[in-house]
């Protein structure tokens, strides 16, 4: 490889993470435009591992958004990242595919729940494959899976 290769590869890295922490920030905050901002026009998501949907991004933003006022406090944690750009004859292409683990911390909403308590109790974890595009606009996902492996519960 080239310098210029290496270099080009090594924005391309950059702006892949910025992508994957782009979609953690999104859902954390309740950014649903910037969540939407985050796919292509045909992007989907699949969240049926962790009892969700699958579809089209902005229906599954519009479901996210309603679902997550059930959590208040949330905070994606994404880590253990193996992005794998497509190769053509040695120069970057125009695809990816991210592989990273996650933990979920969340504050369950609730009537009897003290509004100065914010230490989580449901917690959630395990796998995204997240599926990228170069496009015009920069990278883009076409694509997040979630693999949820485990789940827990307290009062």
């Amino acid at each position: 490889m080239t310098q210029r290769v290496d270099l080009a590869t090594v924005m391309d890295r950059l702006a892949i993470d910025e992508v994957v922490s782009g979609y953690a920030a999104a859902v954390d905050d309740g950014d649903w435009a910037a969540y939407r901002a985050l796919f292509t026009p045909a992007g989907r998501a699949d969240y049926t591992s962790a009892g969700g949907v699958e579809g089209p991004a902005a229906e599954v933003a519009d479901w996210l958004e309603r679902t997550m006022t059930l959590f208040p406090v949330r905070q994606h944690l994404i880590v253990n990242r193996l992005v794998r750009l497509e190769d053509q004859g040695g120069s970057p292409g125009d695809t990816a595919r991210v592989r990273a683990d996650f933990l979920n911390p969340m504050r369950l909403a609730g009537e009897d729940s003290d509004a100065t308590v914010t230490s989580p109790n449901f917690v959630a974890a395990g796998r995204y494959a997240f599926a990228l595009a170069r496009t015009p606009d920069g990278w883009r996902l076409t694509g997040v899976t979630v693999h949820e492996k485990w789940r827990h519960v307290s009062a």
